[in-house]
């Protein structure tokens, strides 16, 4: 860089600094740094920059801003405080890590000053998402606006839970954002006028509006700096702006949360700050939340992106996902509705019509909305939707009127009305099919329908701004095209037929948030403005109001189908319209004139699509509003009486529009009178077994009634059993029977039938047995139709039907029931039993007389003393049951008897339970002795008289215990089970030294009349153990220590308390004797060796003291028994004498030149451990520390006073080699040694081992086969082995790529890694490769290598192509000749190309991208001649096609099956041959004229239109200029005399010849002209050219015509001429078929003898090699395995795979996922991920195996096989199987995970060849973990590969194939020929045939006709020639050949 500069400006007082990030390759680290630029020059800038990042001065760089701007002397100026730099070695590196940069985004000065406007998002009561989601599509829009090809918004809703969603994101594939238009983008309301996307000041261009362009589609809507932010707040809480500008390397990323402003404004930090991270594209390792793991494929997807844009906003809220998911078709309907324009183009969805490239968007808005699996993703196109209210507008409209409003200055407004007609019975306004409306009256409500109006009260105009729609906005009417107050010439309901839209242009304000425009209806309705009409794209300056007027009636008369009213009767009120509104006014009409036809008042019509059909009499006509005089209206209605009269009386209106236009007067009349002769009038009732039924007549219950016999008779008597009316379908008659019980809860049916006419039979009801329902009945028949809805009356009248009254009433008595029974019973205790008696049908009746009931019960004795009888009811009183209970849960059966009935017994069970109590038991009988603490129990009863143990509600029995103070009381309840246990708790007294009695006293307190009962209780003394006393003494001594309960004892620690004793106490403290058994119940807790012998001594076992003092320790002796009685003390051990110095190490290993991590702790401790107070804070200076090669300088001793321990620190080893050193601690007589393993240093730099000459010279593309051997090493060069370290590949050239097996692999044991490069590719010359190291984002400097990098020779890369640039191309020639040369790497044309290879390819048209189109005709090289060079290709005798017009060629040389070489389009433009005749545009009829007065019987000619073409054809005649003069003359030549003449008696006539073209009108022939009668003469036009140079010869063109003296023989002649041409022409067609099939056949023989050839010789070469032919093989198989077990493994390891179906393109898989439903499982080519993995076996490093592996392991991928397709199986495999391993065995397998993983690689899954499979998390075992035998796979087993001897016969297969091709090449054609030869003998060419010799013929005669003399002879008439002989034989050329002929139409 330059060393000389300016200093910046040194007055400015404030500091300046700069960022810089040091991304260089070589770095270490990409760390930031800061560096002052206050006051400094440029030059000394640069210095400072050396300095802080030790750059040499001969070392190049460069400093950029973020977005690659170099910093030069111009622009340093200009750098502002806190800029962040980026020092790279070049401006086009790549960034080797992530840097981030410091941004402001403080909202801008508009926040303030616009804060009044109307906020975002007041959406009128409608969802506001789509209006958010569309602030979104304006950026994209306006980031797509520069695109030339198509322009994509591709919008994702990602609902997908287990991906982190929801999420939405919106990308496009703009232009991008550097990281300043993404600052710019985060500030708040900074618009585009005054925001600066650029760097430096001195970039900066300002804004610049765009050209005007039709509907102001200029996408130039992105515009306040609002609502970006405010759309992605409103739908997320955090956004995420990821964006790749055009032309820059870096993709910069942003991120702006809700909860990232509250955590600042919490910490009070400043809240408008944050980072942009800039960075490569793809680098997602910032990426860690689980929360957007979609985040990882999104961001991989900008690899393949040349710029984007990505809006990522997560955090939805839960309201918005619901509607975007349940309303997923409206909302998007809403956004098709606002980019209508941007989607379809200028002129909309117009789907009636094909639309023009023109008018097609190149505008692509995608979306998609992924759910949670296994919902599948919804994807629409906006363009796909064809019901958003502007497609609906205009394609229901049938007329536009276009317009512009001008208001001066930049406002452009462009208008549009349509028109929407009325079609006979509706409107065909368009309304939103979304919208909420009415629900529709049903046909059967035959009242009136008021048709809608139109648009009603919707505004006309929709307003668009920028080509987007504003939809808050409308405007309702302009005053030119509002609906006028006064009557017009138009109806008024044709101003409600129109809708409009408005386009304007930025000029006119809109809110922030577009919903809604400022002041755009107050400036249109300013009087400034001026509306123009726009006609053909042309404004005119006429009243648009008028014009407007003029157009409107245009469309009405045109398009609208309407009813005309006649002779207007005045206005009335209709009361039958529910809608008060439009009940007034309505005006009265006598008569319509609609569809042709006249309706009069009086005359009888039919309706059609009513319910039912009417008949009747017009009325009036009604229509709604205020008319006088005819009118014309869309519809209306019409009143009429309907008919017959006699059986309707009313008046219906319905609309006009039902009226049936089809049914005549006759048929009415007649219909009316017939329905009136035929209705049914009365019913005739018959009893066929003579059981009749009076009226009123009183039966007993069960009477059987019918059967019954009915007939419906009509007015004549006559049977009927059909409607006799025959526009009612002919409904069926039904009786229907109801039987109708009348009880006290109303009317009650009991029967019903409905009655179905039979021919035998008539109507006929069965016998009804079911009446034994007691009171009144009604028999009713009415006569009802088969409808469905069984309607009893027609047409106002009742049908017939018959009433029939009658009673029933109860039988004689003959069962009876028992009344409520008591479920149980007690004994001793009376009850009642009633009996109710009932008759056969349960219906209670009086019972018999002398009853005697009898009552059994086979358990009980039962008795009881009277009965009584009441009604219905007879009881038996006085009910007892006596004896023993034994059971009281057993059921008792009771039967009750009465003779004489025919149900005479009955049965109940009842349950019995003892009476009430009696007496109280006790037991014992005896007293009761006990000891103290022992219970008492005594058992209570409570019985009845019969000594049944009873039960009794509150029955508690009481004990009370009396001789002694506070004795206790028991009580037990006895209510449920009459027995219990009293004084079973032990019985504890205070002191029982003696023996004491007591007296219990048993009694009930509420049962009085029960006796109380006493026993006597004597208590003696408990002789149990009671205390425990522990002591000690030692023997021979009369000293006692007797430990008391919870003492604390000090004692030293590791000794031993001895001579302890023990002592029992019973309750009365005697001394309880030690016994064997008791000594087993004595427990210690400090030892579980406890000898019960020494226990039964009163010994104790010693106590041992712990070694450590610390803590307080419990000891316990207890008495364990059925009580447990225990004592218990403390010890608290104490430290021991100074023993030893303890040192603690927190690390035991440093490495060289690092300070041992931690302290080092140095104590001094008793014998066992324990911490004394030997070492003190005064004595701890007498501490030393020493050791080999320590440095004592860094060494420190302190005194730690919180543990009384002395701190070592500072441990450092500088020098030496690596090995262990032992530390020697000493302190005053005590010394004590402690061991620290000192390795190898930090790893500080890379060595290349036995490194080569430099530089190495490698030819591009080839590789190197010497490996590079590299070894780590630390600072002294100490081999460092540390596998934690990376070594990669860097490339220090941009142009050097590099291939190897790893660009990067850590080191091995020893510090090594080998780098082995198999390819390279650079340009030319010497490029450098880097070594580097990397670890804990540190870098490490290796070596660098030089690389001499030599072109390739043979490696083509471009084509070069020379030819005549100036030739002129004229039709029909020869191309120039075209001159191709293949260049290689070197620059020198490739010698070996093959010219097979190499195809030019021409078609017609403009350049179609980068390839040709698929119609493109591909012509081959020619041999080059002896002159030319051999490494040129050459394109000669290439004939320019016949036609005119542009055509583009391009050349393509194929270098493999997947690669080609293109050339540049070449342009080409073909112009017209040599002009050589004349001819017309369209062959002209033969005129036929007379020289009669008529003027139409001398019209020669109307208009001709003749051009000069060139003998193809082509239009030739530009810049030709002259004129055509038109004569007579005879067909015979010159001689001939009076010629016919033209008028005015001239004999020629010119005509003007403009660029070639003339036309000829009214060319006619003279009054009484010359001529001979029926004589042929020809008219020639002859072009006459002006110019100065000589003019081409251009031939005439002659027409014939005749000539006749009368006009009525010129009648007869013209029409026999016109006959003759349409002959002539229908015969050239019929004879181009005939001699097109005749080639074709010619072709087709030629075809099927060059294939039969073929097949000969192939045949003939497979017979040499020894084939037989007719036997094939054929196999397929995408993958093979060679060993039986490895394929069954690995079939059964991909069986979930193994139905996969792989495709090239996501659309072929889409397809057949999509044809499938779904169910077929499949795998397109271009989303697999896959990159060449050549890595070794995990087991294997550097060449060399880290352990010894079991079971020959190998990748699974090196065992499958491909056939073909060796790259595509490649990529799908490696995805499938990854690095799965295939070992032999189980232990095997399991020997080399083990393995592996000590070696701390990764390691994959494991499958063995008898298969097991151990997963790549080491799991193993199972039924899902062990491959089932291979026939239960279902044959899904990959094939095995073919046999050896495959290579032996692929010569022999090659030409099997070439063998089969001819076969069936000659088949085909074979087939072809045979199929046309059928054709041709088929019946319709035979009939086309016979149909050409007829008019071949009848040509001929007509010919004949008009070659003969009419009735006056002329010598001419023999000169006459046939034009059969002037047929032109000449075969076609093989174009028109080719050419298919339809036969026209005569």
């Amino acid at each position: 860089m330059a060393d000389s500069g300016v200093s910046r400006a040194e007055s400015s007082t404030d500091s300046l600094s700069v960022y810089i990030y040091d991304c260089r390759p070589d770095s270490k680290a990409s760390c930031e740094k800061v560096v002052e630029i206050s006051g400094k020059s440029y030059d000394k800038f640069l210095q400072a920059v050396r300095q802080e990042f030790s750059i040499s001065q001969n070392e190049v760089f460069v400093l950029t801003t973020t977005d690659r701007r170099q910093i030069v002397r111009d622009v340093y100026g200009e750098l502002t405080n806190g800029r962040t730099l980026h020092l790279l070695q070049s401006v086009d590196q790549e960034l080797a890590t992530a840097t981030q940069e410091r941004i402001n985004y403080l909202p801008h000065y508009h926040t303030i000053v616009q804060s009044g406007q109307y906020e975002y998002y007041a959406s009128e009561g409608q969802k506001a998402l789509p209006y958010a989601f569309a602030e979104l599509i304006d950026n994209a829009l306006s980031a797509t606006s520069r695109n030339r090809g198509v322009r994509s918004i591709d919008i994702r809703l990602l609902f997908d839970e287990s991906q982190g969603g929801p999420a939405v994101v919106v990308i496009d594939n703009g232009r991008g954002m550097t990281s300043k238009e993404l600052n710019n983008w985060a500030v708040y309301r900074l618009s585009k006028f005054t925001r600066d996307d650029n760097t430096f000041q001195s970039d900066h261009s300002g804004y610049v509006r765009p050209s005007p362009i039709p509907r102001s589609l200029n996408s130039d809507i992105s515009y306040f700096g609002v609502g970006g932010k405010q759309a992605v707040f409103y739908i997320g809480q955090s956004v995420r702006i990821m964006s790749k500008p055009v032309g820059s390397p870096d993709a910069h990323e942003f991120v702006m949360s809700k909860e990232d402003f509250e955590q600042k404004e919490k910490n009070k930090e400043e809240i408008y700050s944050g980072i942009i991270r800039n960075r490569k594209p793809g680098d997602c390792s910032h990426v860690r939340g689980d929360e957007e793991r979609f985040l990882h494929s999104l961001i991989l997807e900008e690899q393949s992106k040349e710029s984007f844009t990505a809006i990522v906003i997560t955090r939805i809220q839960p309201e918005h996902v619901t509607y975007l998911k349940q309303d997923f078709t409206l909302w998007t309907r809403e956004l098709a509705h606002i980019y209508h324009y941007y989607v379809h183009g200028i002129h909309g969805n117009e789907m009636r019509n094909s639309r023009s490239a023109e008018s097609t968007s190149n505008i692509d808005i995608q979306i998609s909305l992924i759910d949670r699996s296994p919902r599948l993703p919804r994807l629409l196109n906006l363009r796909e939707i064809d019901n958003d209210m502007q497609t609906l507008y205009i394609n229901s409209s049938v007329a536009e009127f276009e317009f512009k409003a001008s208001k001066g200055g930049d406002a452009r407004v462009e208008g549009l009305i349509r028109y929407h007609p009325f079609l006979y019975d509706r409107e065909t306004y368009p309304e939103d099919p979304y919208a909420l409306t009415p629900v529709a009256e049903s046909d059967d409500d035959e009242c009136f329908v008021l048709h809608t109006e139109g648009r009603g009260k919707r505004a006309i105009f929709e307003c668009f701004w920028n080509g987007r729609l504003i939809p808050y906005s409308s405007v309702d009417e302009f005053e030119w095209c509002a609906r006028p107050k006064k009557v017009c010439t138009v109806p008024l309901e044709c101003y409600n037929r129109i809708s409009g839209v408005l386009f304007t242009n930025d000029y006119f304000q809109v809110s922030t948030n577009k919903l809604t425009f400022m002041d755009l209806e107050l400036q249109l309705r300013d009087k400034e403005t001026i509306f123009t009409r726009v006609l053909n794209g042309q404004e005119q300056r006429v009243k648009i109001n008028r014009e407007f007027t003029a157009w409107l009636k245009e469309c009405h008369e045109r398009y609208d189908k309407q009813v005309k009213f006649i002779g207007f009767q005045g206005t009335t009120t209709r009361t039958d319209v529910s809608t008060k509104r439009l009940q007034s006014p309505w005006a009265r009409f006598k008569a319509i004139h609609w569809d042709g036809k006249v309706y009069k008042t009086g005359q009888q019509v039919k309706s059609v699509k009513t319910q039912p059909i009417l008949f009747g009499t017009i009325v009036q006509f009604l229509l709604y509003g205020d008319h006088e005089g005819d009118e014309y209206a869309t519809g209306g209605h019409v009143q009429i009486a309907l008919e017959p009269k006699e059986l309707y009386n009313e008046d219906r209106t319905i609309p006009i529009s039902k009226i049936d236009r089809l049914a005549t007067a006759a048929a009415i009349r007649k219909s009316i009178d017939d329905e009136l002769a035929k209705l049914p009038d009365q019913l005739r009732l018959t009893w066929p077994e003579g059981n009749s039924w009076p009226d009123k007549a009183v039966r007993p219950a069960g009477t059987p009634l019918g059967p019954i016999q009915v007939e419906i008779l009509n007015k004549k008597g006559e049977t009927m059993s059909r409607l006799p009316v025959a526009n009612v379908n002919a409904k069926k008659l039904l009786i229907e029977l109801k039987v109708i019980w009348h009880s006290p809860k109303g009317d009650i049916p009991t029967s019903s039938h409905i009655g179905v006419h039979s021919s035998k039979w008539e109507y006929w009801f069965k016998v009804m047995e079911n009446l034994n329902k007691l009171g009144k009945y009604t028999l009713q028949l009415q006569t009802i139709l088969s409808d469905g809805e069984s309607a009893s009356e027609w047409a106002g009248k009742r049908l017939p039907q018959y009433t029939l009254h009658f009673t029933i009433k109860e039988s004689s008595a003959a069962a009876f029931v028992l009344g409520v029974v008591p479920s149980s019973l007690r004994v001793g205790v009376p009850f009642s039993l009633n009996l109710e008696f009932r008759d056969e049908f349960g219906h209670p009746t009086q019972p018999p007389s002398d009853i005697k009931a009898q009552i059994q019960c086979s358990s009980l004795q039962l008795s009881y003393e009277q009965t009584a009888s009441s009604g219905t009811v007879f009881t038996i009183q006085d009910l007892r049951a006596r004896g023993k209970v034994k059971n009281q849960e057993k059921m008792h059966t009771v039967k009750v008897m009465i003779p004489g009935l025919r149900q005479d017994c009955q049965s109940f069970q009842v349950s019995v339970r003892p009476g009430p109590p009696h007496q109280l038991v006790v037991l014992p009988d005896d007293e009761v002795s006990i000891e103290n603490g022992s219970p008492a129990p005594f058992k209570v009863e409570i019985q009845d008289e019969f000594q049944n143990i009873t039960a009794h509600p509150k029955l508690i029995v009481r004990c009370q215990l009396l001789g002694a103070p506070d004795l206790p009381v028991d009580a037990v309840d006895c209510s449920n089970t009459g027995t219990g246990l009293l004084l079973a708790k032990p019985i504890q007294l205070k002191t029982v030294n003696t023996e004491q009695v007591l007296t219990a006293k048993f009694g009930i307190p509420n049962q009085k009349g029960i006796s109380c009962v006493e026993r006597t209780l004597r208590v003696l003394p408990s002789t149990r153990v009671f205390r425990v006393e522990v002591y000690r003494q030692d023997e021979d001594s009369d000293d006692v220590m007797v430990i008391q309960n919870m003492e604390r004892i000090d004692w030293t620690a590791g000794d031993t308390l001895g001579s302890l004793r023990f002592k029992l106490y019973d309750e009365g403290g005697r001394l309880v004797p030690l016994a064997q058994k008791l000594a087993h119940n004595i427990k210690v807790n400090w030892t579980a060796d406890v000898k019960t012998a020494e226990l039964a001594k009163g010994i104790l076992p010693s106590i041992c003291i712990p070694t450590k003092a610390q803590g307080e320790h419990f000891y316990q002796v207890a008495f364990r028994d059925q009580h447990t009685v225990d004592t218990s003390f403390i010890i608290v051990p104490r430290p021991d004498e100074p023993e030893r110095l303890r040192i603690t190490l927190s690390e035991t290993t440093v490495r060289m030149g690092e300070t041992l991590s931690g302290n080092i702790y140095v104590e001094v401790v008793d014998q066992y451990g324990n911490k004394t107070d030997a070492l003190t804070a005064e004595s701890m200076k007498t501490v030393s520390v020493s050791a080999d090669d320590l440095d004592v300088s860094a060494l420190s001793v302190k005194w730690q006073a919180s543990t009384g321990t002395v701190l070592v620190g500072g441990v450092r080893f500088a020098s030496g080699f690596p090995g262990p050193r032992e530390l020697c601690f000493k302190y005053q007589e005590f010394e004590e040694f402690s061991r620290v393993k000192v390795t190898a240093g930090p790893p500080a730099k890379i060595n290349l081992l036995d490194a080569p000459e430099m530089p190495l010279h490698v030819l591009n593309g080839r590789g190197l086969d010497t490996p590079f051997l590299l070894q780590l090493c630390d600072e002294w060069g100490n081999p460092v082995p540390d596998q934690r370290v990376v070594i990669a590949i860097k490339t220090l050239s941009p142009q050097l790529k590099v291939k190897s097996s790893v660009m990067s692999q850590p080191v091995d044991s020893e510090g090594r890694a080998c780098f082995t490069l198999e390819m390279v590719t650079a340009t030319k010359g010497e490029h450098e490769l880097e070594f580097r190291g990397s670890f804990s984002r540190n870098s490490i400097p290796g070596p660098v290598v030089t690389l001499n990098v030599i072109p390739d020779p043979n490696n083509p890369v471009r084509l070069n192509v020379e030819y005549d640039s100036d030739a002129i191309l004229t039709a029909g020639d020869m191309f120039p000749v075209f001159k191709v040369t293949v260049v290689s790497e070197e620059g020198s044309p490739v010698r070996n190309a093959n010219p097979a290879s190499l195809s030019m390819l021409l078609w017609q048209g403009s350049a179609s991208g980068a390839r040709p189109p698929p119609g493109a005709t591909t012509l081959k090289c020619s041999k080059p001649k002896e002159k030319e060079k051999d490494s040129n290709f050459y394109f000669r005798d290439k004939e320019i096609p016949e036609q005119v017009g542009k055509y583009i060629v391009q050349f393509v040389f194929v270098v493999e099956k997947s690669k080609c070489l293109w050339s540049s389009q070449i342009a080409l433009n073909v112009v017209p041959n040599k002009p050589v005749k004349l001819v017309p545009e369209s062959p002209p009829s033969t005129p036929v004229v007379s020289n009669s007065g008529s003027l139409a019987s001398r019209i020669l000619l109307d208009k001709l239109c003749l051009k000069i073409v060139d003998k193809y054809s082509n239009p030739a005649g530009m810049g030709i200029n002259g004129q055509v003069i038109a004569t007579v003359i005879s067909v015979v030549g010159d001689k001939a005399k009076d010629l016919p003449m033209f008028e005015n008696k001239t004999r020629s006539l010119p005509y003007s010849l403009t660029d070639g073209e003339a036309t000829i009108t009214d060319l006619v022939l003279m009054e009484n002209s010359p001529g001979f009668d029926g004589a042929e003469y020809m008219l020639q036009f002859r072009p006459v050219i002006k110019g100065l140079g000589p003019s081409p010869t251009i031939a005439p063109y002659n027409l014939p015509f005749r000539f006749y003296n009368d006009a009525e023989n010129r009648k007869i002649m013209a029409t026999m001429s016109k006959k003759k041409d349409q002959l002539s022409q229908t015969i050239e067609i019929y004879r181009g078929i005939l001699e097109t099939n005749k080639q074709l056949t010619t072709e087709l023989k030629s075809q099927v003898h060059d294939a039969a050839s073929k097949e000969t010789q192939l045949k003939s070469e497979l017979i040499k090699n020894g084939i037989d032919i007719s036997k094939l093989t054929n196999i397929a198989h995408l993958a093979q395995v060679e060993d039986d077990d490895a394929a069954k493994v690995i079939s059964w390891h991909l069986l979930g795979d193994m139905d996969c179906v792989v495709t090239a393109t996501t659309a072929a898989a889409k397809k057949i996922y999509d044809d499938t439903q779904g169910r077929q499982q499949v795998m397109p080519l271009e989303t697999v991920f896959w990159r060449p993995n050549n890595k070794p076996l995990p087991h294997i490093r550097n060449g060399g195996s880290l352990f010894r592996p079991l079971g020959n392991p190998v990748f699974v991928r090196d065992l499958l096989i491909f056939p073909e397709h060796a790259e595509s199986c490649n990529m799908v495999f490696s995805s499938l199987v990854g690095d799965t391993i295939l070992v032999d065995d189980l232990d095997s397998a399991n020997h080399y995970r083990r393995g592996v993983v000590q070696c701390k690689v990764q390691c994959p899954t494991l499958l063995t060849r008898q298969g097991e499979r151990i997963r790549s998390n080491g799991k193993f075992g199972g039924l899902q973990n062990k491959a089932p035998p291979i026939e239960k796979l279902r044959g899904q087993v990959f094939g095995a590969p073919l046999p050896k001897e495959y290579h032996a016969i692929c010569k022999q297969i090659e030409l099997i194939q070439q063998y089969s091709v001819a076969i069936e090449k000659a088949t085909a054609v074979k087939s072809d020929y045979e199929i046309h030869m059928q054709y041709l003998q088929s019946p319709q060419m035979k009939e086309k045939q016979k149909e050409l010799q007829e008019q071949e013929q009848e040509l001929r005669d007509i010919e004949k006709q008009l070659a003969s003399t009419p009735v006056r002879t002329s010598p001419i008439s023999a000169m006459k020639r046939s034009l059969l002989d002037e047929a032109d034989d000449s075969t076609p050329t093989k174009r028109i050949r080719r050419k298919t002929r339809k036969l026209m139409d005569s």
